[in-house]
């Protein structure tokens, strides 16, 4: 799979925070947390680079996200319903309860993060990497995907409905209480050790 990498030439170091006052956020590296609430509404946050920021206190309306990295960041429960992310990258990020429903995501990675509880439903997904991440509990409901990549990823009680997976492949990853419907469960790759994790789904007994 093709995928491209967020597009940085050149990237200041920057307040966060007089960033937000000037509603200006491109060519950016954040470094250093806000300690006020902040609320970043109605932009396109362009070739930045966030380096463990804490968004506790920074709420996102209305933000789409073209060329940016996340590096070491906790995004949990920050809400992506319905934005534009394209090669955008999230690696070491906490994003526990994360949403983003109904976005378009295009080239996007994310590494060696915890995505427990997120929601992909109705999402769009194209060229897309989640490798060494937890996505315990999340939801994949009626989501678009083509061209995804699970590498080495938790799917403990993962939900997939309606969902086309088609030659996707599990083989790397933990499937053990994974959830699919039959629709969502049709062409998905597996190893033979994994077909034991799928017997339940399909309600076949084993005879002793």
């Amino acid at each position: 799979m093709k995928k491209q990498i967020p597009q940085i030439l050149y990237c200041e170091d920057k307040d966060l925070l007089e960033s937000f006052q000037k509603q200006e956020f491109i060519n950016s590296h954040f470094k250093e947390n806000v300690e006020e609430k902040i609320i970043i509404s109605h932009t396109t946050i362009d070739s930045c680079i966030f380096e463990k920021i804490d968004f506790t206190l920074i709420e996102l309306e209305d933000v789409d996200f073209v060329d940016v990295i996340f590096d070491g960041c906790n995004l949990s429960n920050k809400i992506f319903d319905e934005r534009f992310l394209t090669r955008v990258v999230f690696k070491n990020c906490k994003m526990i309860g994360t949403s983003f429903i109904a976005s378009t995501l295009k080239d996007v990675e994310f590494d060696s993060t915890i995505l427990k509880y997120s929601n992909f439903t109705m999402a769009k997904m194209n060229s897309i990497s989640i490798t060494n991440t937890d996505l315990t509990e999340s939801y994949f409901t009626e989501t678009n995907i083509k061209n995804i990549i699970f590498d080495n990823v938790k799917l403990y009680r993962t939900e997939f409905v309606k969902t086309n997976l088609k030659n996707v492949d599990f083989s790397s990853s933990d499937i053990n209480g994974i959830l699919f419907d039959f629709y969502s469960l049709k062409g998905i790759i597996v190893d033979r050790f994994q077909c034991q994790d799928l017997i339940g789904i399909l309600g076949v007994q084993i005879k002793e």
